[in-house]
């Protein structure tokens, strides 16, 4: 009489364990995305987080934790599509010429701003801003105030400080540049989109900028 040889034992299940860094990385950057494109179709006043939620596929509680509610995932998209453009540091510690930095800086602002998902976000808070005033909060918190506490504190080293003209109000230069970046074509951009040619749009922000250096910039 034979003996039936007997099963191989089956292994063990293995355990799920704790996700990797760059599964954690993806799900992140994907809630984002879905949270952007979900406002943006459906405004800011309108997608609730449950929606959010339910289609990025994560818990509604992972949202509160991480970003403390819906204000804090929308200064999220904003600070993730800012990150796209420039870091927080890249500017402030280039220690390229200064004309070098600002002019390289002021081209990649102006495409952001002038990018179509920003465009559509800008006239999504301008248009929701009095209705729900953390939304406006949020913008101005992710948007230009870290956009001018950056060129702060590149203006403010002591090395680009002595190249600007003594009699300046340090705190004015930021946001004078950025109105110069942005000039009337950004308020066409933003009200009245209308084609234009990278040649165009680079030689009118090259005259912007001559007028920035000529008013601050001491004379050589």
């Amino acid at each position: 009489m034979t003996t039936a040889n007997p099963a191989p034992p089956v292994p063990a299940a293995k355990s799920a364990g704790r996700p990797r860094a760059s599964e954690l990385e993806a799900r992140h950057n994907n809630l984002i995305d879905t949270a952007g494109e979900l406002m943006l179709k459906h405004g800011y006043g309108k997608v609730s987080l449950e929606t959010i939620a339910r289609e990025a596929h994560v818990a509604v509680r992972t949202i509160y934790v991480k970003f403390g509610g819906k204000a804090g995932l929308f200064q999220a998209v904003l600070l993730a599509n800012r990150s796209r453009f420039f870091t927080a540091n890249e500017v402030e510690q280039d220690m390229r010429p200064l004309k070098q930095v600002i002019s390289e800086f002021s081209l990649h602002f102006f495409d952001m701003i002038t990018a179509p998902e920003a465009l559509s976000m800008q006239r999504m808070v301008i248009a929701e801003a009095a209705s729900n005033p953390e939304l406006s909060a949020s913008f101005y918190e992710a948007g230009p105030r870290q956009t001018r506490d950056m060129l702060m504190r590149y203006f403010a080293r002591d090395d680009i400080r002595a190249q600007l003209r003594e009699d300046l109000v340090l705190e004015l230069v930021p946001t004078f540049l950025l109105n110069c970046v942005q000039g009337e074509y950004f308020g066409r951009f933003l009200f009245q989109p209308v084609p234009q040619a990278r040649e165009e749009v680079v030689t009118a922000l090259e005259q912007r900028l001559d007028l920035f250096y000529r008013s601050v910039l001491r004379s050589p």
